[in-house]
């Protein structure tokens, strides 16, 4: 008992000294610092940190140290309202974009402290090691917002990256080009002026083709000119205020609040320009949209993949060795340490639902069974007498098979993803108790900027309107007849860096759907998680614009309509429900737990209520 209250002493003593130093190095008294399950964030003034264990190793004091030295130091160096004036639309470029800005914040704080520079280089270097970055050997398996941001830091302070990032590093120096090295210099020379920082940032974006390069102020303008130039960078900060803390926290691990593809307000006089390189089939991901008062023949609006070729259907255990695989489960384990007690509660709840429902009907006047109660009065008066007996009869209930389809694309960093991989893996085991057989599958795409697909649509001269131009990657991390112990690791694997991308979610329900009706099982259900409309900016680029939403809506409207499976679906930060017909949104994805357990209990209820009628509807006809 005196050894536990030590450790609990030292771990408070810990918290308290390392919530002190996060306000004095960020100069700022009113900064509240708290610790809770989950990775680090920053949202407005309160700053939320990982809780650190009893033991309190030295490994995870450095972490810890490392974790608040950043925040603290983004508090201080980093300005919203400029950082928001050149922040780019298209999400790949948001998260390059936000890691830069995080890399120079961390170089120019930690100039002048060598203890906070000792933490951040500890802090990094364990990072690259858990995020495997020592056994990647092509350059697409590295984000290019982390191999950005690792070279920019290499050049603002002149020390190389950790060696575990070496490698996969050296791939993409070979491959940057001359405008992107150009732009890196000039971050390292600006890196004090967050102003001059953010142009280049976004000189370095535009090389890399993320990004729309931006277009220069002319020094002939009049002051008229400037004030219109500045206010018009005033009312994009205005506008990004409220998105500030949403993007710091994207950075930093947290849900994104807005989709990506939204267009910002700063381009909207480049249209004709756009529409003019649509029509040649400019081949940036990033780039023109085809315009939308231009009539769209009825083949060219019908949904199409430009090519199958490089589609995979994969299992979760072959896209990462078993290494990595158990770290990423252990990670998982951690997560749902803290969180049993609700989890818990939340299961046993469902189970004695399921669990009620399954022995609700009877067969009676049995010449064997259980001896009826109320037919013991002709038992006493003749034991010899037939039809007395009673049994219980196995409901249709256990006869249901459910699949959890779960978004795994960027939007879904962070909290989001690690609350749906919890989530998933509590349901499994919950349902599988009461004997209901559940698949968890995941969809993404296998690159950025529409991979293999898009290559071999510029290697055919760029036909107008190809159709989907990405490669798809659908994961199963749970197969409906693979019990829970056997595939407990696989679920682990949505915490993998790098996993998620792109989103198309049409065919993802189509192939979750196909997988349902070949199941023999009589009741179907489909559950959908996801945060919002389909996006890939490779297929949009050279489609209309609401190519992917349209062949969402059809599919889900044909499924609906046959009424083999029962689809739900859940929707985390945006509105679902004007897609599905059952469908619910949550705005905090720590609600994702419970709104899963009322949906299914929902279901099941009405499932239970069916067998009532049915049940009663064959008694009285026995009756008559």
């Amino acid at each position: 008992m005196s050894g536990s209250n030590k450790d609990n002493t030292r771990s408070e003593e810990f918290k308290r000294a390392t919530a002190g130093v996060l306000r004095a190095i960020a100069g700022n008294d009113e900064v509240q610092v708290a610790f809770q399950p989950g990775p680090s964030g920053l949202a407005g003034k309160r700053a939320r940190l990982p809780l650190p264990t009893r033991a309190l190793p030295p490994q995870e004091m450095a972490r810890l140290r490392g974790a608040a030295d950043s925040l603290a130091l983004r508090i201080r160096h980093h300005d919203d309202a400029i950082h928001n004036a050149r922040m780019p639309s298209r999400r790949e470029a948001k998260d390059a974009y936000d890691a830069l800005e995080q890399a120079r914040v961390e170089v120019v704080g930690a100039k002048y402290m060598d203890g906070v520079a000792s933490n951040l280089r500890a802090r990094l270097s364990e990072e690259c090691e858990a995020e495997g970055y020592d056994r990647m050997t092509r350059k697409d398996q590295l984000p290019i917002s982390a191999a950005l941001a690792l070279l920019t830091r290499e050049r603002m302070t002149g020390e190389a990256s950790p060696p575990a990032a070496q490698k996969v590093l050296d791939l993409w120096r070979n491959s940057l080009g001359a405008d992107a090295e150009a732009a890196i210099a000039e971050m390292a020379e600006t890196r004090d002026n967050q102003t001059s920082f953010t142009r280049a940032a976004r000189k370095l974006l535009a090389a890399m083709d993320l990004a729309e390069a931006e277009v220069d102020a002319e020094p002939e303008e009049s002051e008229e000119g400037d004030d219109g130039e500045q206010s018009g960078q005033q009312e994009n900060s205005q506008e990004g205020e409220g998105q500030s803390e949403s993007d710091t926290e994207s950075m930093l691990g947290a849900q994104p609040e807005e989709m990506e593809g939204e267009a910002s307000d700063d381009q909207s006089g480049e249209d004709a320009d756009e529409d003019a390189a649509a029509a040649e089939g400019d081949d940036k991901p990033g780039g023109p949209q085809p315009r939308r008062d231009k009539p769209i023949l009825d083949s060219d609006a019908l949904y199409k993949p430009f090519t199958r070729s490089f589609d995979e259907e994969i299992n979760a255990e072959d896209l990462c060795d078993a290494e990595e695989l158990a770290r990423l489960r252990q990670q998982l384990d951690q997560q749902l340490q803290h969180l049993q007690g609700v989890v818990s509660k939340l299961a046993n709840r469902l189970q004695r639902r399921l669990l009620a429902q399954q022995t609700r009907a009877w067969d009676f006047d049995l010449e064997e069974g259980i001896l009826d109660a109320a037919r013991l009065a002709r038992v006493v008066v003749n034991p010899m007498l037939a039809l007395s007996y009673k049994r219980e009869r196995d409901t249709d209930f256990r006869d249901t098979v459910v699949t959890l389809l779960i978004d795994n694309s960027g939007s879904m960093r962070g909290r989001p993803i690690t609350v749906a991989a919890m989530c998933g893996d509590i349901l499994s085991r919950t349902l599988e108790r009461c004997a209901v057989k559940v698949e968890v599958l995941g969809f993404t795409t296998r690159a950025w900027k529409g991979g293999q697909s898009r290559e071999r649509w510029v290697a055919e001269g760029k036909p107008r309107n190809p159709g989907r131009l990405n490669d798809l990657r659908h994961i199963i991390y749970k197969s409906a007849d693979a019990p829970w112990r056997r595939a407990r690791k696989n679920i682990g694997l949505m915490l993998r860096e790098g996993l998620l991308k792109e989103n198309i979610d049409g065919e993802a329900l189509q192939w979750a759907y196909k997988r349902l009706l070949s199941r023999p099982e009589h009741r179907r259900i489909l559950m959908v998680i996801s945060d919002g409309a389909p996006v890939d900016d490779s297929t949009l680029s050279v489609n209309p614009g609401n190519y992917l939403e349209r062949h969402l809506r059809d599919v889900i409207r044909e499924i609906e309509s046959r009424n083999q499976v029962e689809l739900v679906a859940i929707g985390i930060g945006h509105d679902v429900t004007r897609y599905y017909r059952r469908a619910v949104t949550i705005v905090d994805a720590e609600e994702l737990g419970g709104t899963m357990m009322s949906k299914l209990t929902e279901l099941f209820d009405e499932d239970a209520a069916a067998q009532w009628a049915r049940a009663s509807a064959e008694r009285a006809a026995l009756v008559a």
